[in-house]
């Protein structure tokens, strides 16, 4: 169940939507920039510029958008962890030069587009360094004008969202929700992470849209369950209690959750009990559970199950359910279920 990454498929998820990315760009950059974008023009693009020693560290997206009235791009470096890093205004450089590379070898042109440089932050250190490459060049401040003309030097745009408070988070529902949770991931404090998950569900009533307000709901809550280690499950059971008066369709896919919580306990006492011989019983008693929570999903999204498929579905180990329980989400169609199940 644990996604190796959750802040980065969280990150990419939530702003792959196109009209959540619109609605960052108008409500927090500068509006002398804003201006200049042409937001019918906004695109996403598929390249990364993150190497996999990185990963862990960064995510980034790109956008291609009309600047100007010339084609150029909007790139996001997302850092997802907890501390600041000063090599960040060089990181972010070396991507740019790619960025370009990419283009002059896709394009042929000769001149470069112009890049716009964003990074969000939502570590728990504040950011307390400047945020252009010159900081990190010794002696950059020191040198005349005259001489800092022949150094290379830029600015990014900064958003150290841990630092936002309720009333500085802005923009429609999709995006308050995923600061809102961005900035609190961190934290220590419980309360504060279930009042920012239930202002999520009071929140997403207000979408006309059910389903989609519920698919945003099971992305908020998935990456929350695979990141915020503090959360207990008294604490989700007491979450779905308030969620249940304001969002019901939300009640029951934390309910589920709290549900993969007992699965984890099971699981713990079940290596317990491999060591006392009881691990048999342990391990068919999770199966079955998760097997339950399996078909509750599916036609939670996908309407009535055959029950050629609930049967096929019980023959599947612990892993394999857990992994179907993960991804669910993610299917377009109840045929996807196949791919996992037994010949």
């Amino acid at each position: 169940m644990k996604i190796q990454n959750p802040h980065d498929k969280f990150f990419k998820e939530t702003f792959s939507d196109i009209e959540v990315a619109k609605d960052f760009i108008i409500n927090y950059l500068p509006q002398e920039i804003v201006r200049l974008i042409d937001l019918e023009t906004l695109v996403l693009q598929k390249d990364s510029f993150i190497n996999e020693k990185l990963q862990e560290v960064y995510s980034d997206m790109l956008f291609k958008v009309n600047i100007n009235k010339r084609e150029g791009y909007i790139y996001f470096l997302f850092e997802h962890k907890s501390y600041v890093s000063k090599q960040t205004a060089l990181q972010l450089l070396r991507y740019m030069v790619e960025i370009w590379e990419m283009n002059i070898k896709k394009e042929g042109l000769g001149k470069l587009p112009i890049i716009i440089p964003l990074v969000v932050y939502h570590g728990s250190e504040k950011w307390n360094i400047r945020n252009d490459l010159g900081t990190i060049i010794e002696g950059y401040d020191e040198l005349t004008e005259e001489i800092k003309r022949y150094i290379p030097n830029f600015e990014y745009l900064l958003y150290d969202i841990s630092r936002y408070k309720d009333e500085d988070i802005k923009g429609q529902v999709q995006l308050r929700i995923m600061l809102s949770i961005l900035r609190d991931i961190f934290l220590d404090d419980v309360n504060r992470m279930k009042k920012t998950i239930v202002n999520a569900a009071r929140y997403l009533v207000e979408l006309e849209d059910k389903q989609t307000a519920l698919h945003y709901f099971e992305t908020y809550m998935r990456y929350i369950f695979n990141s915020y280690q503090q959360i207990t499950e008294r604490d989700f059971q007491e979450i779905t209690k308030d969620i249940e008066k304001i969002f019901v369709e939300g009640s029951e896919y934390a309910m589920t959750l709290a549900e993969m919580f007992r699965q984890e306990g099971r699981q713990e006492g079940r290596q317990e009990g491999r060591q006392e011989g009881r691990q048999e019983g342990r391990q068919e008693g999770e199966t079955i559970a998760l097997v339950k929570t399996t078909i509750k999903l599916l036609t939670k999204k996908f309407g009535i199950i055959p029950n050629d498929l609930k049967m096929r579905l019980q023959e599947l180990d612990v892993a394999t359910l857990e992994i179907i329980v993960g991804d669910i989400l993610d299917m377009k169609t109840i045929d996807e279920i196949n791919k996992y199940l037994k010949k």
